[in-house]
């Protein structure tokens, strides 16, 4: 199968445009073959451009890509993204020339100037800070966010026409951190007190690289709370889990202390935890009271309104006639546990009252139920419990006597056994 190549009068005449003008017709002929076989490696290289450019119309970008793949320098001034129109010279069979549209001057000047390029450039920008996203132009906007995943918003830019805007993907765990959040979660709900147990809570306080878990378990914290106040077994493995993710420092449990705070504040003054008479709730009260003071010693430098916020929650429920003594209980174990200044300013001034309160329901003669005097002797010695926490503040005022003699007033000679030696010899 023979093609048309190409004549030798071409040679010639592209010989004649460089100025060679003596060739001879065999050198002509002879090169003639050469020229086309240059010529349809171009094109083959050409095509390739075109192809892996996802195109199906041949350009002059494509023949200068191809040029510049063999080393050779691109032709200049004939690029077009729109595939050239040649059209027949009238009175001649091989000539041909391109159609170029005729543009006037006065509509060139009078047309708007295109926008200007962008420079090039690469920037850095904070994608969230603590939790919280920045609101800066290079991110998405908060409705955006807050949309539904599979909802879709069309909007139309300055020229007018329609952008579509995908929301941003879910976040994706890794499969090893799946698999150890629910190890954790069977290991919580089922197995509160395996020796596999203890082990996780001590991976959950030490681990790196947990901090993508910590919106899953405080979801789940949340929810197993919430749902499961009857189970007191469970209760008390979630607020080891909790303990364990405030000790962790690889993680920056901070911004999530607010989700964390209702649970830890419901295992602390709920009317009731778990069903049965013999869960000791009062230990769960103890425990929590204990993570509520290590929460504050540990990030409350970084939340000035972190303590004000939880002792506000706790007076209000030390101080409601209308709560449960179990409840008491817990708001006073829970202010005991923030320290002597807390229990010299907002439990000392209001003990007095509040003694005369729960009194008649310590008494044999006024209270019948056994329950509700036990209940009734265990907040009388969290009271006196929490004078304990008064020993730095004993040692300034002990040279005048009035702290000491006020709970001696108040509790009688059963404050001496929870009083320390050196301020003992007060009352010798």
């Amino acid at each position: 199968m023979s093609s048309a190549g190409i004549p030798k009068e071409a040679i010639e005449v592209i010989a004649q445009t460089v100025g060679i003008t003596n060739l001879s017709p065999e050198v002509s002929l002879a090169l003639a073959p050469d020229a086309e076989y240059r010529l349809r490696e171009i094109m083959q290289e050409a095509i390739k451009c075109m192809r892996h450019a996802r195109r199906t119309t041949l350009t002059g970008d494509d023949v200068d890509s191809a040029l510049t793949l063999r080393n050779v320098e691109p032709v200049y001034g004939f690029t077009s993204k729109d595939s050239l129109r040649f059209k027949r010279a009238g009175g001649f069979k091989d000539l041909y020339y391109v159609d170029d549209k005729v543009v006037e001057f006065k509509d060139v000047m009078e047309s708007p100037l295109p926008k200007p390029p962008l420079h090039t450039a690469v920037t850095a920008h904070w994608l969230a800070i603590e939790g919280v996203q920045p609101a800066i132009p290079e991110n998405p906007p908060v409705e955006v966010l807050t949309a539904t995943a599979d909802a879709k918003r069309s909007e139309y830019k300055e020229d007018g026409f329609p952008v579509d805007i995908r929301l941003p993907v879910k976040h994706v765990l890794s499969r090893e951190l799946q698999l150890y959040f629910e190890k954790i979660k069977v290991l919580t709900m089922r197995r509160p007190d395996s020796v596999i147990f203890k082990q996780a809570l001590l991976s959950l306080a030490t681990d790196s690289g947990l901090h993508a878990l910590v919106p899953y378990f405080t979801h789940f914290i949340a929810d197993e709370v919430a749902r499961n106040l009857n189970n007191f077994s469970l209760l008390f493995a979630l607020m080891r889990v909790t303990r364990s993710l405030t000790q962790n420092s690889h993680i920056h449990i901070e911004p999530y202390l607010h989700q964390l705070l209702p649970s830890i504040f419901t295992c602390l003054v709920a009317r009731r935890l778990g069903h049965r008479l013999t869960d000791n709730h009062w230990e769960l009260r103890n425990f929590t009271a204990n993570l509520i003071g290590s929460i504050c010693k540990t990030f409350g430098h970084l939340y000035h309104n972190l303590q004000p916020r939880i002792t506000r929650t706790l007076v209000h429920a030390f101080l409601d006639p209308t709560k449960s003594l179990t409840q008491h209980y817990g708001a006073i174990q829970g202010l005991a546990a923030l320290g002597p200044s807390v229990v010299r300013l907002l439990i000392l001034p209001n003990l007095e009252p509040y003694l005369l309160l729960v009194e008649p329901d310590m008494q044999l003669e006024k209270q019948k139920n056994e329950v509700k005097r036990y209940e009734a002797w265990r907040v009388y010695g969290a009271l006196m419990t929490s004078s304990l926490v008064l020993a730095q503040a004993w040692k300034d005022d002990v040279s005048a006597g009035n702290l000491l003699a006020s709970l001696f007033e108040l509790f009688g000679e059963r404050m001496f056994s929870f009083t320390p030696k050196p301020e003992l010899s007060f009352f010798l």
